[in-house]
């Protein structure tokens, strides 16, 4: 049935393709459609060739409403002559060279199955980039793509404060796992922050609701790795917006700060014998655990450092019959229905199965857009979407250092919101001399 409903819905795109080309005022409503998708993701996608038992990054071809809506987008810019093209950035290329520095990885696979799951998630996922771009290019309305993600921040809190009355001790709200929620809310946090400290709170309020949202989950989650790298986004944010997004003097800034950092010390002291336990208690095994696969991932590279053991191969190739476990020195609770898990690390996960290249590759396209985010800042100055990039800014390096504990960039949704903001700034790089000219005219 399910496959049936998806059919219908596939078939509409075309349909509401021509009506947004008819009324552009309808594009809006496609974008927050797409937003919301994501909030409801596991029920609004359908997956294909499904392996959930397997221990990989991708676990089906899974074709979400979020990619129909995209593809709907982009159709209607290409009839009215808005789309930007497939690769309308430097951002969108290093994205093209790190895919294509992928593909070797299936030469060297025990399932190119497994590999084409993977390679499908990430065309999927820049077609949500392409579909946010053609959006912001045919509508400029980044307005509407900003309340779409602060209402996602709100409503991922409602979801945490449910599963909190319900005795969850590390609640995910609309996220697979706790750690998703926490990558995600560090660079949601650090984006609302950035408005609220700009424009002061009391004019932003769905800003300021938003930025506590995501403050309280990524808290909440109880994760260590989260927790501390949520002062760090403050801080880099602050230090941004101060230098060159805000009107008015320091003193003002500081008084705009302290709302919150009052409200986030109240927070933290009511959750505070939770963190200390939370701390205290972590497992010795958990570390050992991470310390091992990362040795393991290091076998790997050494075996094949220009192409990997097969992208979403990993959880083949760390089992038996292949003896990287062993060589690791891993041995911990292996038994004939053992079946080991992903290493904790983006980097050693990505180099380990796509070889040293792709690795690079992907390093390089994150560290472009910290790059953008600090060119926009300097070049947008005191406008109104100055705080963007120092927003994402923040967001962006705490997501990455938080990379080299967890392999979240490579789950679906985290992946998707990533390529949103990218959007946004690629959208804000191309067009800043007109938006800055627009702001500044009489």
């Amino acid at each position: 049935m399910k496959y049936f409903v998806f059919a219908v819905a596939a078939a509409g795109v075309p349909p509401l393709a021509a009506l947004l080309v008819i009324n552009r005022r309808w594009t809006k409503y496609v974008m927050w459609a797409l937003i919301a998708a994501l909030a409801v993701y596991q029920s609004t996608a359908i997956n294909f060739f499904s392996h959930e038992e397997y221990r990989g990054s991708a676990r089906g071809m899974e074709i979400s409403v979020a990619y129909l809506f995209a593809m709907a987008i982009i159709l209607a810019s290409v009839a009215r002559m808005r789309f930007p093209g497939l690769l309308p950035s430097v951002g969108a290329k290093l994205y093209f060279i790190y895919f294509l520095l992928c593909l070797p990885s299936w030469t060297s696979a025990e399932n190119t199955l497994f590999c084409w799951l993977e390679t499908w998630k990430m065309i999927m996922i820049y077609l949500v980039y392409l579909g946010v771009r053609a959006f912001l290019d045919m509508t400029d309305d980044m307005k509407s793509l900003l309340r779409g993600l602060a209402a996602f921040a709100v409503l991922n809190f409602i979801m945490v404060v449910k599963d909190h009355l319900q005795g969850v001790y590390q609640p995910h709200g609309v996220f697979p796992h706790q750690n998703c929620l926490a990558m995600a809310m560090h660079i949601f946090g650090s984006l609302f922050l950035a408005f609220c400290l700009a424009r002061g709170w009391k004019n932003s309020p769905l800003c300021a609701m938003a930025f506590i949202s995501a403050a309280a989950c990524v808290v909440r989650t109880y994760s260590r790795g989260a927790i501390a790298g949520t002062p760090v986004w403050f801080a880099l944010t602050f230090f941004c917006v101060a230098a060159k997004s805000m009107k008015g003097s320091f003193s003002r800034l500081f008084k705009r700060v302290m709302p919150f950092a009052i409200l986030g010390l109240i927070g933290l002291g009511i959750m505070l014998p939770r963190i200390i336990e939370r701390f205290k208690s972590a497992p010795e095994a958990s570390k050992n655990t991470r310390i091992e696969l990362a040795l393991c991932a290091k076998e790997m590279i050494i075996d094949e450092p220009w192409r990997g053991v097969g992208i979403n191969n990993w959880g083949l190739k760390i089992n038996e019959p292949y003896d990287y476990a062993y060589r690791a020195g891993r041995s911990t609770n292996r038994g004939g229905e053992f079946k080991d898990g992903v290493v904790e690390t983006v980097y050693l996960l990505v180099g380990a199965e796509c070889g040293l290249p792709a690795l690079a590759a992907m390093i390089v396209w994150f560290v472009w857009y910290l790059v953008v985010c600090l060119r926009l800042v300097a070049r947008l100055g005191r406008s109104r979407w100055a705080p963007i990039p120092c927003g994402l800014f923040g967001g962006f390096v705490v997501c990455y250092l938080q990379s080299c504990l967890e392999w979240v960039l490579r789950q679906q949704m985290n992946l998707i919101l990533l390529m949103v903001f990218f959007a946004m700034l690629d959208y804000l790089d191309s067009n800043w001399r007109r938006l800055k000219s627009e702001e500044t005219a009489p």
